[in-house]
């Protein structure tokens, strides 16, 4: 341990801390000098904290260990209720649960599925961009970036219109509901889950026995290794499936739009050469790190860097911390996009990777070819706020105005 580094203030619980910004001298001292470190919690007890993006992608691999159905995925413990629901999400399954029902989802987000989503995922965006060119001032989280996934995501689920923003409204009390402009009490945030779960569980029966070509039809009416996916597995998925694809997209898209507005020879590089735009939308994940962490639970007790970690015990893998980890990523502190290679963990690692990560490639590639194509200046007027979240890693607010091309 590296003793002549004097310690930073180490507060990753709380969420003021991420309101204000990112704590990089924080992390970047744990890599350093604690790189498994326990962190007390409000509840009296607490959790270690894995900053090493090698170990992070260690803990990630060894689930036999570290389980992400024993106590889910959030820092907090969760009521028994909750908890057994989470059971059913993808996110909070271990093997042998996990296999079967991801390999039904995966084949509904292949490449070639990319490929024929295309043209639905440009037709939205050039909706969304021709209405803020019209308003001209307007707020990029919320009247740009976020109304991009929530539609690519409820159209390919077959999701009435009328029903958007109410999905969006569930997701973000699923996710930030620490942000007083945003959020909502504890008992809302359980209450907007359970009403999402049985919105997807609704549409689910709906649509089960009968054709169609939406995801929800596809998912609820297709058999691998002799499963088929129950209307109560669904509502499950449908709660992961709509929260990841409205936060982590829009989380990505404001953070690396707020950044090339920084950096304006970056912006002209970009759009004069949108051939650049696949590196560039790495950097951007590697940056914008949309959630800051997700947890494990010690299955058994084990050893790492020296630290003794008991069964039950929290295991909290730090990606913020780990995409900005000097031994991987060469000056991690420069917005680069060009850097290639960019082993980012954006979307986690190993058998809970996101399902998700190419439909977020796609949304954001198009997005910019877009922008750039009919747009023709684009300027923050008021800084951006952040969302008050140890979770969710974003912008809540940025002020811009939109100038036709």
């Amino acid at each position: 341990m590296n003793n002549a580094v004097q310690q930073p203030v180490i507060e990753l619980y709380n969420p003021d801390v991420y309101a204000a910004a990112v704590p990089h001298e924080a992390m970047r001292w744990l890599r350093d000098n604690a790189p498994v470190y326990w962190h007390p919690h409000p509840d009296g007890g607490g959790f270690w904290v894995i900053s090493r993006h090698a170990d992070v992608m260690a803990v990630s691999r060894d689930h036999k260990t570290f389980s992400a159905e024993r106590g889910f995925v959030m820092v907090d413990e969760l009521p028994p209720a909750i908890l057994d629901q989470t059971r059913n999400q993808l996110l909070g399954m271990d093997p042998p649960r996990h296999g079967p029902l991801r390999r039904v989802v995966i084949e509904r987000f292949t490449q070639r599925m990319m490929e024929q989503l295309e043209p639905r995922v440009r037709g939205i965006t050039r909706g969304i961009l021709a209405n803020a060119r019209e308003r001209g001032d307007c707020d990029f989280v919320y009247d740009i970036a976020g109304k991009l996934p929530t539609a690519v995501i409820c159209s390919m689920m077959g999701v009435p219109e009328n029903m958007w923003e109410q999905i969006r409204e569930w997701s973000d009390h699923s996710t930030s509901a620490t942000d007083p402009d945003i959020g909502c009490t504890p008992e809302q945030q359980q209450q907007s889950s359970l009403d999402m779960g049985m919105y997807g569980y609704s549409l689910a029966a709906e649509r089960k026995g009968k054709g169609g070509d939406d995801l929800i039809s596809l998912l609820i009416n297709v058999e691998v290794d002799g499963h088929t996916v129950t209307e109560a597995e669904f509502a499950s998925l449908f709660v992961q499936i709509t929260v990841a694809g409205n936060e982590t997209t829009r989380a990505m898209i404001s953070t690396g739009m707020h950044e090339l507005l920084q950096r304006p020879e970056l912006l002209a590089t970009l759009a004069a050469d949108t051939s650049a735009l696949p590196l560039a939308v790495e950097e951007m994940l590697r940056w914008s790190s949309p959630l800051h962490h997700f947890r494990r639970t010690a299955t058994r007790d084990t050893v790492l860097h020296g630290q003794h970690i008991r069964e039950g015990d929290r295991v909290l893998m730090l990606y913020t911390s780990a995409n900005f980890d000097e031994r991987v990523f060469r000056d991690p502190m420069n917005f680069d996009i060009r850097r290639s290679p960019n082993p980012h963990l954006a979307f986690g690692h190993g058998i809970h990777l996101c399902l998700g990560a190419n439909l977020a490639r796609l949304e954001a590639r198009v997005f910019f070819e877009e922008l750039f194509g009919t747009v023709g200046r684009i300027e923050e007027t008021a800084a951006p706020a952040r969302i008050r979240s140890n979770l969710v890693n974003g912008f809540k607010r940025m002020p811009v105005r939109v100038s036709p091309a």
